[in-house]
């Protein structure tokens, strides 16, 4: 009952259980119900109940929060939230988990968080000597960088409004202000990117004021002496639909309203502007304005079309649109390219006033421009540098290239309809805007000068992961682009560090963890992947976003990442039919996607009439963005071919997969702490769900069992070899390698050896550093200390070396005196070896002789003691007068056989010896002869003995045939038994066999309803947050799910007992059915708590491993597990259910307490497999009795 003592030892133990508000809170354990625990909460002393898989273990002071989370004793998603929780309401946004950050985003500025002074703190220090920030992070991939001689890649990640671009321009400016002073313009060129790059591709979504609307990766690129060299952007997918149309509440991009807001009045009577809610691709979202407070610019009241701003403590329209000036001319943008850029800009806003309607007049059902908005075509035409009348021939019709009658190639203008005139129009405002960007984007690479790189440093910022009442195919690519993200870090930190160990044969426990490569195979599959399947929508003649959704549900019939809109949480999506959306799983959650635009979003290709329009342009630079060569695009037929939107974002992300695969790589997670934008508001149930979808608790486990950081041998000594001196230079690098850890007295716990590198614990990077510093005097000083290593280590060697010649020394004399003795053994066995014949005779003579002395003798002795030989047998039976008339004959044959040994002592010939052996032959058929004389005259005197013995003969021989047949019976019995014993085990292990399939099926059972469980997981993750959030309704919670598999039910239902109520029944009970009942519950809840206990120990508990890990993971379960102790074949194992009785005398030596040792009786009553009584009696003590429970 041990096991029940300390069970019942830790009811009002402190632990964490699941809460979907806070995500976990605290309580303590009163007691142990059916499937969980019973516990109270320890801030509303609320009782509650939970399964154990919600349940884990806490710290022992739950509020100490730690720098890096591999420091926590207890390694699970609730002391991980915990700890995030304390050091955010300290003030401290980022916390390690080994190398990697997590960054919780404050909506607030933080004073001296990026200040010049933090900047020179972190330059050249380790992980862990300060406290964690971005900026360790930047200098750890310098450092890297210049000792690995290879590239490094930041990879910043996290949901929209999480704070990637803050940590993005935090990581770069580390850098700049570092190692890029001396670079002058560089460093400015570089700086000054960042307003360009957020007001043309940043914008106001429902999470995020500043939310990236495309992906960029940055790459800083350095010389050979460190310093910075140049850099480069690389950007992905910006999301164009934007520009013609923003969900309610959302904003275009920055730069429309930074215009509005910010142009002097002559530029802004120039370019026709008015309030933002007078133009159609604003005025459908929010049109207020951000401002700050502290901003001593005011925008001009008539612009402003909401009387409400948005105040921000980072953005505001009028001061960003003055950041932007500034840093296009630093950019090496003159006046008449940045009217270009604003006129481009006005440009589209009234290209978006423009409407259509129906042309009666047209026969062939045309459309024409509205007389009202007559004035925004010759506004837009004016700033775009177009014609009026030939921009609204281009817009009411498309151009097409007859192939069949008439002469080939001919020119057939094509009227359209007001909605394809409308679509047209938005189709070219979004090239348009495109288009300045990906311009935009290559004047700032080209205004950064570039020296001689030798290696670089890439930042990624990607669209975090979203969701929204409504998603459409920006959504849809940018959660795709997450998921190979996810993927990525699961390859690198998760998989490929674990293959590594392995392969370096350290024994690692292996951790588990959600892989989402099936997701990704859903979106890239050939044919029938979704991006596939949407291009070949696209191909048909009537291509409906119907059509490819039936293709998609067809295509992947029964994957569980994907699933019909009616099966989503939130009640306005199931009111989609199966043909209008998609509900994919990703790793972060479930999202339903509304399809109805899929297909054109995928299709960005302007029709031939736009084209010609825009080469009619008075402006070069419009003209020279949509050249052949400046799209990419494939001139075939007379047209242009262009590849779909999907297709060339995921020739994009393969490209730039393939550049962080080749880079060492840094990960930043940034968490969104509320959906509400609120500072230093700690939403944890939001927070636990980012945690969990990034895999940061099976990465935690990893980094805290592993070793993060690792060098090669041969690059460990590659740095020092220059310094050796002759004596250390012919080291091996391992041997070497050894030497210097040795000499700098690490710890062997921080660090292990493999078969090619040596590894480093997390938290032990300063030691590591301190290795790999290339400065010459730490590199001699550690050169001094294996130098000093060494000879000490050689001394000792020789000291060992003389004691092992002296203990050599001892065991040779040791041996040589064993060898003698060997030797004399073997002399002695060669002697008897030659005289073997001589001395058979000899014993055999003096044998003989002895007995016929004892012949003559025969009146001197007892009879008792007459038993050397048959002859003096028989001669001793007969009277005196026999006795003397025989004595002659014996003496003579004493004095023949004393004859024999002489002449056997004293001949060395052998034909002596041959003839000795005749003699002794001859003397022996005397006596022969004399014993068959002696017995016949006894006959007479003995029949009556000789009768005597053959009864006891005949007799002993009846009783021989007795046992024999009682022997062959019982064998028979036996043999029966056993027969039936085999037969009896067959049946067990065939019940047992039974039992397994059963448990298998069980399993089966169990495996589906998990896979149940992780689709409403993910389905609810995001649905619970958008109702938070934006307020959905959700659907009524389905009762429907079948809860955990309950036990077997018995004939009394023990699942609302107490585990003390089953404890006091099993010891009070006189009921055997409901004690049997009793005992199976109260057992089954100690075994499934004992589990529970042991998975939650803290790794200090943990045992150390004496064995391979193949060894525990091969091992088999011991099948008494897999069947119930009661229940499996009791028929047929009476152990199981009779009763036993046992009794054992022991003795116990009590010297110290009794003076003496003491023995005893212990008697034991066994009920089953239990034991029942137990009973101990001591001569000088009571008697003890215990009884169970």
């Amino acid at each position: 009952m041990e096991s029940s003592t300390h069970s019942t030892a830790d009811f009002g133990r402190l632990v964490w259980i699941s809460d979907e508000k806070d995500g976990f809170v605290a309580a303590r354990i009163t007691d142990i119900s059916q499937n969980g625990f019973t516990l109270v909460t320890e801030n509303t002393n609320q009782t509650v109940t939970r399964r154990y898989e919600e349940t884990f273990a806490c710290e022992e002071d739950p509020n100490k929060s730690v720098e890096d989370n591999c420091a926590l004793v207890h390694l699970n998603e609730a002391t991980l939230l915990n700890n995030c929780r304390l050091r955010y309401a300290n003030g401290k946004i980022y916390t390690y988990v080994a190398n990697i950050l997590i960054s919780i985003n404050p909506y607030q500025l933080i004073d001296n968080l990026y200040s010049s002074e933090t900047i020179k703190q972190y330059r050249g220090k380790s992980l862990g000597q300060q406290e964690p920030h971005i900026f360790a992070i930047a200098d750890k991939a310098y450092r890297e960088m210049r000792r690995n001689k290879t590239s490094q890649s930041i990879i910043v990640s996290g949901e929209s409004g999480a704070g990637k671009t803050e940590s993005q321009k935090a990581v770069l400016k580390y850098l700049c202000e570092n190692w890029g002073a001396e670079a002058g313009p560089i460093q400015q060129r570089l700086l000054e990117t960042n307003p360009i790059l957020e007001a043309f591709g940043n914008a106001k979504t429902l999470r995020n004021n500043n939310s990236s609307r495309f992906g960029k990766f940055v790459q800083i690129h350095f010389s050979d002496n460190g310093s910075v060299a140049g850099g480069f952007v690389s950007h992905y997918l910006l999301e164009t639909s934007r520009v013609c149309r923003q969900a309610t509440g959302e904003r275009n991009y920055h730069i429309f309203y930074q215009l509005i807001a910010g142009a002097s009045p002559d530029l802004y009577e120039k370019l026709r502007l008015a309030p933002a809610n007078t133009f159609n691709y604003l005025k459908h979202g929010a049109t207020m304005f951000f401002v700050n407070s502290k901003s001593p610019l005011k925008i001009d009241t008539s612009r402003v079309s909401e009387a409400n701003s948005i105040s921000d403590s980072i953005i505001s329209d009028i001061d960003d649109f003055a950041k932007l000036e500034k840093a296009l001319g630093l950019s090496g943008m003159g006046e008449s390219e940045k009217m270009f850029i604003w006129s481009t800009v006005a440009g589209i806003l009234h290209l978006g006033n423009i409407e259509f309607e129906e042309n009666s007049n047209d026969s062939r059902g045309g459309c024409r421009i509205t007389s009202e908005t007559e004035g925004s075509l010759m506004k837009a035409s004016e700033l775009l540098g177009l014609e009026p009348e030939e921009m609204k021939i281009g817009l009411c019709a498309r151009i097409m290239q007859a192939t069949k009658g008439g002469v080939k190639g001919t020119l057939i203008r094509v009227p359209l309809k007001s909605h394809e005139a409308s679509a047209g129009r938005d189709a070219l405002a979004k090239a348009i805007y495109s288009k300045l960007f990906d311009w935009l984007v290559a004047q700032i690479n080209k205004s950064i000068p570039f020296e001689k790189s030798s290696g670089y440093i890439g930042v990624l910022d990607v669209a975090g992961f979203e969701y929204f009442a409504v998603n459409s195919f920006e959504q849809f690519c940018i959660n795709f682009c997450n998921e190979k993200l996810q993927h990525f870090f699961n390859e690198r930190i998760l998989k490929q560090e674990q293959e590594m160990y392995e392969a370096e044969g350290l024994n690692i426990q292996k951790i588990e963890f959600t892989d989402n490569q099936d997701c990704i195979e859903l979106f890239e599959k050939k044919a029938t992947g979704l991006f596939d399947l949407l291009d070949e929508e696209a191909k048909l003649p009537r291509a409906t976003f119907q059509h490819f959704t039936q293709r998609a549900h067809e295509s992947n019939k029964n994957h569980f990442r994907l699933d019909a809109p009616r099966k989503s949480k939130v009640k306005s999506h199931r009111e989609m039919r199966d043909d209008e959306g998609l509900l994919i799983r990703h790793y972060a959650g479930s999202v339903c996607y509304e399809t109805r635009y899929f297909v054109d979003k995928n299709n960005d290709q302007l029709h031939n009439s736009l084209e010609m329009l825009i080469e009619q342009s008075s402006f070069p630079l419009l003209v020279s963005l949509f050249t052949s060569e400046a799209t990419g695009a494939v001139k075939t037929g007379g047209r242009l071919k262009a590849v779909s939107v999907g297709a060339k974002f995921k020739s994009q992300l393969s490209s730039l997969l393939d550049k962080l695969n080749n880079t060492g790589t840094h990960f930043v997670r940034c968490v969104k702490p509320n959906s509400q934008m609120k500072a230093w508001h700690f939403d944890g149930s939001a927070i636990l769900g980012q945690l969990q979808c990034a895999g940061m608790a099976s990465v935690l486990r990893l980094m805290q069992e592993g070793f993060p950081s690792r060098t090669s041998f041969a690059d460990l000594y590659s740095m020092y070899e220059k310094s050796l001196p002759p004596s250390l230079a012919r080291l091996d690098p391992r041997l070497f390698s050894k030497c210097l850890f040795r000499a700098l007295g690490l710890d062997q716990n921080d660090f292990q050896f493999g078969n090619t590198k040596v590894f480093f614990r997390a938290g032990k990077f300063a030691e590591f550093d301190q290795m790999m510093k290339q400065d010459p005097e730490t590199m001699m000083e550690l050169i001094s200390k294996v130098t000093d290593w060494l000879i000490k280590a050689r001394w000792r060697k020789a000291q060992y070396g003389t004691w092992s010649v002296i203990k050599l020394k001892n065991k040779i004399l040791y041996r040589a005196e064993k060898i003698k003795k060997i030797q004399a053994w073997m002399r002695g066995y060669l002697v008897r070896k030659r005289f073997q014949k001589r001395l058979g005779v000899f014993r055999k003579a003096c044998s003989l002789l002895e007995h016929s002395r004892e012949m003559t003798d025969v009146r001197f002795h007892s009879f008792d003691s007459i038993n050397f030989s048959f002859f003096f047998q028989i001669l001793a039976r007969m009277n005196e007068s026999s006795q003397d008339k025989w004595r002659q004959s014996a003496d003579e044959t004493t004095c023949e056989l004393e004859e024999l040994v002489k002449r056997i002592k004293n001949d060395d010939m052998e034909e002596e010896i041959d003839r000795a052996v005749k003699c002794y032959e001859e003397c022996v058929k005397r006596v022969d002869s004399i014993i068959a004389d002696l017995k016949q005259q006894l006959e007479n005197d003995e029949l009556a003995e000789v009768e005597r013995a053959r009864k006891e003969a005949e007799e002993k021989e009846r009783r021989e045939i007795e046992e024999k047949a009682a022997a062959e019976k019982e064998r028979l019995l036996r043999r029966k038994m056993e027969e039936e014993r085999e037969k009896a085990q067959k049946e067990y292990e065939m019940q047992l066999e039974m039992q397994k399939q059963k448990e298998a099926a069980e399993a089966e059972e169990e495996l589906k309803r998990r896979d149940k469980e992780e689709r409403d997981r993910l389905d609810a993750i995001v649905s619970t947050r958008l109702a938070s959030s934006d307020g959905v309704a959700l659907v009524a919670q389905d009762t429907s799910i079948a809860p955990p598999p309950a036990p077997k039910q018995s004939k009394y239902d023990l699942g609302n007992w107490k585990y003390a109520d089953l404890r006091d029944a099993i010891n009070t009970s006189n009921d055997m059915e409901l004690l049997v009942a009793c005992k199976e519950e109260f057992h089954r809840r100690l075994r499934i708590y004992n589990e529970w206990k042991s998975k939650n120990s803290a790794n200090r508990d943990v045992p150390p491993t004496r064995a391979p890990l193949t060894v525990y993971n091969n091992q088999k379960p011991c099948s008494s597990m897999m069947v119930s102790r009661v229940q499996a074949a009791p028929h047929l194992n009476p152990a199981l259910t009779q009763q036993r009785y046992f009794k054992v005398s022991f003795a116990t030596d009590n010297n110290k307490k009794n003076g003496g040792s003491q023995s005893g009786m212990w008697y034991a009553h066994f009920n089953g497999q239990y034991i029942r009584r137990q009973l101990t009696i001591r001569p000088s003590q009571k008697p003890q009795l215990l009884v169970s429970g």
